[in-house]
């Protein structure tokens, strides 16, 4: 495979470093999830990005929706942990590898992008230790064959990044196509359970109303609501103008759902499914 390799960050200590764990453990949160059809086309998920034992029984809701697909790129869009910039970050060549194996990235669809934008910059470096886009890898590549992706991280998340790439990106993915955003985000952070539980639900309702605008306000008031919060909105946006129209909000929980099952400190998941209903 040509091109650079971005290697795995967090694998054997945020979620298992062999491929037969990784498939152990996916198929074991896979069980937990209902049998579900969905009323149209599927053409974005929101989906957590925490160790795979606290967030990965959430995020299996959604991606099972994946499960035997074949030939999907999927655009990943989440946030920036470890560096600090303003703009949008993607990787336009390569591969990222897991203990999985690599996955392509989808050249064609990076370059449309950086055509499409200014703001998008052909970066790698934010992406070298970050966590967010390598956590949903772990379904995706059990998930799905021939699976290739568009990595994409946001610096500040501000209102003109989040408009400017939900612009790009539905201007150059085209609708019906075998292509599914992804936004990668936990929500509230550290809470009491309670207290988390209250406000991830105000993120939760905008998420299931489809407003978009109303949760980027939201976000704008506080911070507290959800480190990826911004690539959720933008994600939301894209996804409109690609023809969705309904948000099925697939499973929430919190990190004391599982592991310790502390509810002093808790950090809420969501996983949520963005459609284009048949007419």
């Amino acid at each position: 495979m040509q091109g650079p390799i971005r290697r795995s960050a967090v694998a054997g200590s945020w979620y298992p470093g062999s491929p037969a764990a990784i498939a152990a453990e996916v198929e074991s949160y896979r069980g937990g999830v209902p049998a579900r059809s969905l009323p149209g086309r599927l053409v974005a998920l929101i989906s957590p990005h925490a160790g795979l034992r606290y967030s990965g029984p959430v995020a299996a809701h959604g991606y099972a929706l994946l499960a035997g697909r074949r030939d999907v790129t999927v655009v990943l869009v989440g946030p920036s942990h470890r560096v600090a910039f303003d703009g949008i970050a993607l990787c336009a060549r390569g591969a990222f590898e897991t203990p999985l194996g690599q996955v392509p990235i989808d050249e064609e669809l990076a370059q449309a992008l950086l055509a499409a934008e200014p703001r998008i910059a052909d970066d790698p470096r934010p992406h070298r230790d970050e966590h967010s886009l390598e956590m949903q890898l772990p379904f995706l590549q059990h998930f799905v064959r021939g699976l290739r992706i568009v990595p994409v991280l946001m610096g500040s998340q501000a209102r003109s990044e989040v408009e400017a790439l939900a612009v790009a990106l539905g201007r150059v993915v085209e609708a019906g196509t075998d292509t599914v955003l992804v936004a990668s985000s936990d929500l509230s952070h550290y809470h009491p359970a309670a207290v988390a539980n209250r406000l991830d639900a105000l993120v939760v309702g905008d998420v299931e109303r489809f407003d978009a605008d109303a949760l980027m306000e939201r976000l704008e008031h506080s911070h507290e609501h959800a480190c990826g919060g911004g690539p959720i909105v933008t994600v939301m946006k894209a996804a409109r103008s690609l023809g969705a129209d309904r948000a099925l909000v697939l499973r929430y929980a919190d990190s004391g759902d599982a592991g310790e099952r502390d509810k002093s400190r808790v950090v809420g998941y969501l996983a949520a499914a963005l459609c284009a209903t048949e007419s």
